[in-house]
């Protein structure tokens, strides 16, 4: 049996090796949430969605969870890949990269989503206000879900494929 402290050594050597230099985590978070809020912003302009206002929001809600979710999507890519073929690091940046921008965007509409209804709901910390959080949020997922992923495509989804290929040659 491996006794803990080499395991644990082991552990934080694989953790330190898929860390992203800051340089790397900040440039793509800055880049890959601008392509997140173009591809945003080009579907809601090509529909003729709403208002400026609300147009500007929601671009700007997604290129929020496209800057947060690149440096964890990133570490994530690494951390799966280290020591693989290219192969491997490309379908792991596209599963993480593409896994973890929903999440973050998702999570980020779900709390504007909370927000907004937050005046109808019962005092913080009761019963009735956790049922009501709960519901709200898993709601708000849904609805994101079925609605807000398709402002990911074609631009998005192109910048996906993209973030990928740079990736899996960056692991060779």
């Amino acid at each position: 049996m491996t006794p803990l402290p080499v395991v644990r050594n082991r552990v934080l050597s694989l953790v330190r090796r898929a860390l992203p230099s800051p340089g790397t985590a900040l440039c793509g978070a800055l880049l890959w949430g601008v392509a997140m809020g173009a591809s945003a912003l080009v579907n809601l302009l090509l529909d003729d969605w709403e208002t400026p206002a609300k147009i500007r929001f929601v671009s700007l809600l997604y290129a929020t969870g496209g800057a947060l979710a690149f440096p964890v999507g990133l570490f994530l890519a690494r951390l799966v890949s280290l020591g693989r073929h290219w192969e491997v690091a490309f379908a792991a940046a596209f599963i993480c990269l593409l896994t973890i921008t929903i999440a973050f965007t998702g999570g980020l509409f779900a709390l504007q989503y909370r927000s907004y209804y937050v005046q109808w709901h019962a005092p913080a910390l009761t019963i009735a206000w956790s049922i009501q959080f709960v519901f709200t949020m898993a709601t708000a997922l849904y609805q994101f879900i079925v609605l807000g992923i398709r402002l990911y495509f074609p631009l998005g989804f192109i910048a996906l494929f993209a973030a990928s290929i740079w990736f899996a040659r960056q692991q060779r």
